[in-house]
């Protein structure tokens, strides 16, 4: 699974960097799936929100991501995926 948050201008100042960390921390609590994820940033991906930053899972966009959401996303999305479920 690649995992991609932009890194552009505008998500760099919604908290990009912030979002990354999360990721980075997520993945070593979740270690024995942290294999099967490839962590990348990317540039504008032309889906800019008002709120939070855009980041893709195997280049499906998912938009508006924060640190106050990060944990629901990663948990009811990320997760799922990391362990093959709903495929």
């Amino acid at each position: 699974m690649i995992v991609q948050i932009c890194v552009g201008s505008s998500c760099h100042l919604k908290g990009s960097q912030q979002v990354v960390a999360l990721f980075q921390e997520a993945l070593k609590v979740h270690a024995q799936y942290a294999a099967e994820v490839t962590l990348a940033g990317c540039f504008c991906t032309g889906r800019c929100n008002r709120e939070g930053v855009t980041v893709l899972i195997d280049d499906e966009p998912f938009i508006g991501i924060t640190p106050d959401n990060f944990e629901s996303f990663f948990n009811q999305t990320v997760l799922p995926k990391m362990k093959g479920e709903g495929m």
